[in-house]
């Protein structure tokens, strides 16, 4: 079922699309080990780690922990809900909900190294009664039907081929009547075939999707579409700060990969901030739900 995993391929020899996604965050600057430093830095011991002190840093997506109250308050997310987080990563917005809310979250994501993050985070911060991560494909949910109440995501499914597939699984893992809310990377128009290389040469973006291809998605699956939030401008602004930050972890991303993998994850980034800020990329927040 899961792509296959592969240790230290070198990633630019015809690697799958999943499979570049894997290595892609295996390689990452944000990891469990950075947000540990982080915590460290601020002279704040293992044992007094709350979630309030991780959300400071374990937020990778765009826009913090405000993106997540925004995603929440489009979610209507209670305490009574059970919550998938598809393509969670680190985990952070998984646990902020759960702990903002009282609800139970599952965080779904490709990459083994990221799963054990996640897990590592969530121990640290005591939620682990109520936040789960598991190891799987977003492509081939290892899930019930109808399992969950809401599903969201944030960022991350520009790096999934075969959306349609992926809006598909969705909809089986969620209840009728339950709420889907994701905000992701699409494009105000057909990329260049060049600049769609470059995606996922250097950022494993694959298939950016219009706002128009998402509305058709859903369609074709049954659920039905509620609103659509347009993040493009916010993104721009976010995205510059974000390539500054990363460029303040040289030192560390040097250390733990190498000179040539922070200056070609610079070169990467660099051109995928010029394309919103040129305004051929966009950002969208989206929300559906399953009747």
């Amino acid at each position: 079922m899961l792509a296959t995993l592969y240790a230290r391929p070198d990633p630019m020899i015809n690697p799958s699309p999943l499979q570049a996604v894997q290595h892609f965050y295996d390689h990452h600057p944000i990891s469990a080990e950075q947000i540990f430093q982080a915590v460290a830095a601020r002279q704040i011991a293992r044992s007094d780690i709350t979630q309030a002190v991780l959300s400071a840093h374990d937020q990778d997506h765009y826009g913090g922990t405000d993106a997540v109250d925004r995603l929440m308050a489009q979610a209507n997310i209670s305490a009574q809900d059970h919550v998938l987080d598809v393509c969670a990563g680190m985990g952070g917005p998984a646990r902020y909900i759960a702990w903002k809310t009282g609800c139970q979250v599952t965080g779904l994501d490709l990459t083994a190294s990221r799963v054990a993050g996640a897990q590592a985070l969530t121990e640290a911060a005591h939620l682990t009664e109520q936040v789960h991560f598991v190891h799987g494909n977003a492509l081939e949910m290892p899930f019930d039907q109808a399992a969950f109440t809401c599903i969201i995501s944030q960022e991350a499914f520009a790096h999934i081929p075969n959306k349609r597939q992926l809006i598909a699984q969705c909809e089986r893992a969620l209840r009728p009547g339950g709420r889907m809310v994701l905000t992701d990377i699409m494009s105000h128009q057909t990329l260049e075939a060049q600049d769609a290389q470059k995606l996922f040469d250097g950022m494993r973006f694959s298939e950016i999707a219009t706002l128009k291809d998402y509305e058709n998605w859903f369609g074709q699956v049954g659920m039905q579409w509620v609103r659509a939030i347009d993040l493009s401008q916010e993104w721009t602004r976010i995205l510059v700060d974000r390539h500054a930050m990363y460029r303040t972890l040289e030192a560390q991303t040097v250390e733990r990969l190498g000179r040539e993998h922070f200056e070609r994850y610079d070169r990467a980034y660099a051109h995928f901030v010029g394309l919103y800020q040129s305004g051929v990329l966009s950002g969208a927040l989206v929300v559906a739900t399953k009747p």
